[in-house]
């Protein structure tokens, strides 16, 4: 898995309310984004510049992040983001920090590799689940998940339980459809003109 470097500032929370929500309206104007850092005992409150999270954000990768926040480093993933839910800017992001000895879990981009052979009979092959949930040592979790789709004849899929990675453990539901090679009306043309 690939790494990117975010540069963040520490922050202090307001005691009531209405001043925190003051304050990251202020920090929002600022072209800033609160963040917090979870799974190293005490959450850690920062903020990051929208210029510095926009290609973690805006990218179909995944990466571990190397945080730096006011010079203290850590490892860590993206967990949430949270956008304006008119303007689609970022209001806020959530991280969780690595610990190299326990595994994490993580939404990993899926990749159909070879060409089906439901597809040569006039079939279309159909991605229905774009990433899948794997819990996995962060060193061990790969930049995607490939599955090989050269065997899929017409109407076939290929499930969640059909797919196994070394060192990896899927967490989505084992019959849910992955891909499919969906029947299209030229396939069933051909097919009742075959028979």
């Amino acid at each position: 898995m690939k790494s990117i470097e975010v540069k963040g500032t520490a922050r202090t929370i307001a005691e009531h309310s209405s001043e925190q929500s003051r304050a990251l309206k202020a920090l929002r104007k600022n072209n800033c984004v609160p963040c917090v850092l979870y799974g190293a005992g005490d959450n850690v409150h920062f903020t990051v510049t929208n210029d510095e999270v926009r290609n973690l954000i805006y990218t179909p990768h995944i990466y571990v992040v190397d945080l730096d926040i006011d010079g203290k480093k850590v490892k860590a993933i993206l967990k949430d983001v949270q956008f304006h839910p008119v303007k689609d800017t970022i209001l806020h992001i959530d991280f969780f920090q690595i610990d190299e000895l326990k595994p994490i879990i993580m939404e990993v981009p899926v990749q159909l590799e070879g060409l089906a052979e439901g597809v040569k009979a006039g079939g279309k092959l159909t991605l229905q689940m774009r990433k899948l949930k794997v819990k996995a040592l962060y060193n061990v979790i790969p930049e995607k998940l490939t599955v090989k789709v050269a065997h899929l004849g017409l109407g076939k899929t290929v499930k969640v339980g059909e797919l196994s990675y070394e060192g990896l453990t899927l967490l989505n539901a084992k019959e849910a459809v992955v891909c499919a090679v969906q029947l299209t009306r030229a396939a069933r043309g051909l097919a009742a003109a075959g028979k």
